[in-house]
């Protein structure tokens, strides 16, 4: 039997984790799988503009893109949730092309909080925060 060190999961990234982000280097050593997209069943939500958060919509949902990363059990727990804001948690969604994958979504309770905002439709964390930025 593996050990659990080795044992690997599919983590899917949509915000801070992402190439670039503040909180990427939690993924160091994991093996990058390439851009992905969830399926068309969720909304996503920017927190204080601070981060993003998926939640499984039940109507009206959209694909959201991402990143997907080969990881093992133990940078999960070691590495990545330690660094995921407090109003985030584990599940598991499914991807455009059909298969599963672990990501993190929105605690449920805080979609009608004050500073959280609905960005379903902006194309990603991404190109929402680039749209934030001012131009010039």
């Amino acid at each position: 039997m593996q050990n659990n060190k080795e044992l690997k999961v599919r983590m899917f990234v949509n915000g801070q984790a992402l190439a670039g982000g503040s909180i990427n280097f939690a993924l160091a050593g994991s093996t990058f799988l390439g851009q992905a997209s969830t399926a068309p069943s969720y909304r996503f939500y920017a927190v204080r503009d601070e981060f993003p958060g998926l939640v499984p919509a039940h109507e009206g949902g959209a694909s959201i893109p991402g990143e997907l990363y080969e990881l093992s059990y133990a940078q999960l727990r070691e590495s990545l949730l330690p660094n995921e804001p407090e109003e985030l948690e584990l599940m598991v969604i499914e991807l455009a092309d059909g298969s599963g994958s672990l990501s993190m979504r929105l605690r449920e309770a805080l979609i009608d909080g004050p500073d959280v905002v609905d960005i379903t439709h902006r194309g990603g964390w991404l190109a929402y925060q680039a749209g934030r930025k001012p131009q010039g």
